[in-house]
C-alpha cells in the first residue's frame, strides 16, 4: 500500500544509516494534516514569540522576510513511515527568533501555535539546534498551501507532526504542556531512531 500511495522503494544498504526503524523511502512528498488548509493574507499575517522572553515579539511578513536567511538540507521522517532524504529548505534560523525574543533563563519548553489551533510542543533544547528552521521555502520555491504556506517549522531530528505548518506563534514556557498529537497518545518525545510513535 505504500508503494501506491507515496512511491516508496526499498532502502539501499548503502544508505540505510540514514532512515530510521519502521520507515520507508518516498520520492514524493506526502500531505498530511489535520483540518483543511487556511486561506493566508500576508498583508495581515504575523508571528508572535511571547511568555518566558524579555523581548516579546511580533514579525510582520515583511518584518520576518528582512531577517537573515539561512539553508538547511536534511532528511526528514513522518510518524506515518515514510521518509524523504536530503530535502532543501530556506528560512530563517530558529537562534534568529530566540536572540531576538530574548529568551528568560527559566524557559524550558516551546509550543508552536498554528492556524486552526494547533500546536506542537518541543524541550527548548530540541528547538534550539543548528538544523530548526521557521522555513518559507522548499526545493528553491515558495512553500505550496498544502505543505504549510506561508511559514512551518522544521525539526529534522523529531518525527514531522512536531513541525506545525501554517505557523503563527511561539510561546516560551517554564513547563512542558502536550500538543494537539500529544493529547490524542502520540509520543511526547517523538524521536524517529527511537520509533516513538505514541506514548506507552
Amino acid at each position: 500500500m505504500f508503494e501506491r500511495l507515496f512511491g516508496d522503494r526499498h532502502v539501499d544498504p548503502a544508505i540505510a544509516g540514514r532512515v530510521p526503524p519502521g520507515q520507508y523511502l518516498t520520492e514524493k512528498f506526502p500531505v498530511l494534516h489535520y483540518g483543511s488548509v487556511p486561506k493566508v493574507d500576508l498583508a495581515t499575517w504575523d508571528l508572535k514569540v511571547y511568555g518566558e522572553v524579555d523581548n516579546p515579539i511580533t514579525l510582520s511578513w515583511d518584518e520576518l522576510k528582512a531577517l537573515p536567511r539561512k539553508q538547511v538540507t536534511t532528511d526528514i521522517h513522518c510518524v506515518t513511515r515514510w521518509s524523504k532524504l536530503d530535502t532543501h529548505w530556506e528560512g530563517v534560523a530558529i537562534q534568529t527568533i530566540l536572540e531576538l525574543a530574548q529568551v528568560r533563563p527559566a524557559a524550558t519548553h516551546v509550543v508552536g501555535h498554528a492556524e486552526q489551533g494547533y500546536t506542537a510542543n518541543l524541550p527548548l533544547s530540541v528547538l534550539d539546534d543548528d538544523d530548526v528552521l521557521l522555513a518559507d521555502t522548499f526545493e528553491g520555491a515558495p512553500l505550496e498551501p498544502d505543505h504549510g504556506y506561508p511559514l512551518r517549522l522544521i525539526v529534522p531530528k523529531r518525527y514531522f507532526w512536531k513541525g506545525p505548518k501554517w505557523i503563527r506563534g511561539l510561546e516560551l514556557l517554564t513547563r512542558d504542556m502536550l500538543g494537539f498529537w500529544e493529547r490524542y497518545g502520540y509520543s511526547n518525545d517523538a524521536d524517529p531512531w527511537k520509533e516513538e510513535r505514541f506514548s506507552e
